[in-house]
């Protein structure tokens, strides 16, 4: 068994195993003519329920002929062009690159003596994205695990720093359509289930910031203490932008830590053309970025940035076996003493050759390239009388509705709209998101693939129709 472990003497096996498993990789790729081939679970399960674990097939080449089987073959592909459902980004050459190599060396980011060069790197990148944000020389932050993390860690720091004894006091501010994780991280951070406090958006889907100011005072009046504001530059239904200045300049005056959530907008850090939708953010507290989204690399890629490095000391806790404190004096650098993770994966590295390949503006107009594509959906949905469309879109999401001729009910409408989303999703054609506003389901677009066109939306578009169609005619039929 020796003979499978990666060391100076299986090199040259793990060169042909490796290569044999990219080789059928790529083989998919090229042949892949749709997003998804309509398995359902009932066929799918079966064939995976029947393997062994127990034993083994002792050949690499049975093994990947087995995984072609049980997941190359069903596998949702990001890279089809008609994959238009959630924020799973096509992913780039040289960050794909990057992943083979810290999975061969396995680095582990916690501290010096586990990954030495690993640490300054992740530490470099850390500086060139608050940098990009403008967050100011005392700025920080680590890599995560992903947004919901990053939010949990942002969130723990503004619990700290609020400098209360009574939790039951606290309160968070966040939009009607902010992510989840707020309310699941002030769940985990002990918080009264009343801590969240829902503000109501606009037309656009962004906060409102009059009624953040009237919720802050009435925190204020009511005895209870403001710990943070967590706004949104890039929602996941809507890809909707908060006001940032605005929402800074009430953080500052009621003295409030101001998280902006940019999980889905950070790829306008990169942006040629659009930078200016997150002005403000330079001035928040905390700042979530995905690069695993909207800078194209593959699962995970994430980060925290904090303003100040010092509130990063809310995570610190000091192992002997693993970062003792005399490592401080020392100068010894240990990213485990900023983050919620002790082992940690080389994530940054992805980053870093996608970066030393194809430059920040490579990235950036690759972004810029999915805003475009959602402003010509947005015009291909306001033209179409078959479709309402919510908002126009900020980044690159655009949320629908098929609307009928000749039915005037909301629940049949709900109902043609659920079946169209399910038919389409069962025939592999393509695969698209859903969401309710104001109750009501609704379809939705999330871009972020350069390679799709304003062709395949169109096309899209027709089959969500005629999905649609063939329910209700099915309906009256039934009826009849």
């Amino acid at each position: 068994m020796r003979s499978h472990l990666l060391n100076d003497t299986t090199a040259e096996r793990y060169r042909s195993s490796v290569t044999e498993g990219i080789e059928r990789v790529a083989a998919k790729l090229a042949t892949t003519d749709r997003p998804f081939t309509g398995v359902t679970v009932d066929a799918l399960a079966p064939r995976i329920d029947a393997i062994d674990l127990d034993r083994p097939l002792h050949d690499t080449a049975a093994v990947l002929d087995e995984l072609e089987d049980v997941y190359l073959r069903d596998a949702i592909y990001f890279h089809h062009p008609r994959y238009l459902a959630h924020l799973n980004c096509p992913v780039v050459i040289p960050a794909v690159l990057g992943e083979a190599v810290l999975s061969a060396v396995n680095s582990s980011l916690d501290t010096w003596d586990q990954s030495a060069g690993g640490t300054l790197i992740e530490r470099k990148l850390i500086d060139w994205t608050t940098a990009r944000i403008g967050l100011g020389p005392a700025a920080d932050g680590v890599f995560t695990s992903g947004g919901t993390q990053s939010n949990l860690q942002a969130l723990l720091l503004a619990r700290e720093e609020a400098k209360t004894d009574t939790l039951a006091k606290l309160r968070i501010f966040a939009s009607e359509v902010s992510h989840f994780s707020v309310k699941k991280s002030a769940k985990l951070l002990g918080l009264s289930p009343d801590s969240v406090v829902s503000v109501p958006v606009d037309q656009d889907k962004r906060m409102q910031t009059l009624a953040l100011a009237h919720e802050l005072e009435r925190c204020k009046k009511a005895g209870l203490v403001p710990m943070a504001v967590v706004a949104t530059a890039g929602t996941t239904d809507f890809g909707s932008i908060d006001p940032l200045p605005e929402i800074a300049e009430l953080c500052e005056q009621y003295n409030t830590w101001m998280h902006v959530d940019a999980a889905y907008g950070c790829g306008l850090l990169a942006s040629l053309k659009y930078r200016d939708r997150i002005d403000g953010i330079e001035r928040a507290d905390s700042v979530t970025v995905d690069y695993h989204k909207s800078f194209f690399q593959p699962v995970s890629s994430s980060a925290v940035l904090v303003r100040d490095a010092a509130t990063l000391r809310h995570a610190t806790y000091h192992a002997e076996y693993l970062n003792p404190r005399r490592m401080v004096q020392e100068r010894i650098p240990n990213q485990v003493d900023k983050s919620l993770q002790t082992t940690r994966r080389f994530d940054a590295l992805k980053l870093w050759m996608t970066l030393r390949t194809m430059g920040a503006d490579g990235i950036g107009q690759l972004f810029d390239e999915v805003c475009d594509l959602a402003a010509e959906g947005w015009q291909l949905l306001a033209a179409d009388p078959r479709f309402d469309v919510v908002v126009q879109p900020t980044l690159s999401t655009l949320v629908f509705r098929y609307i009928p001729a000749a039915v005037t009910d909301p629940a049949e409408i709900d109902r043609a709209n659920l079946y169209a989303r399910k038919a389409l999703f069962a025939s592999g054609d393509a695969v698209v998101a859903g969401t309710k506003v104001d109750g009501r389901h609704y379809l939705k677009f999330t871009l972020l693939n350069p390679e799709t066109t304003a062709a395949d939306m169109a096309a899209v578009l027709d089959l969500i129709a005629g999905h649609a169609e063939q329910y209700l005619g099915e309906t009256v039929v039934r009826a009849s």
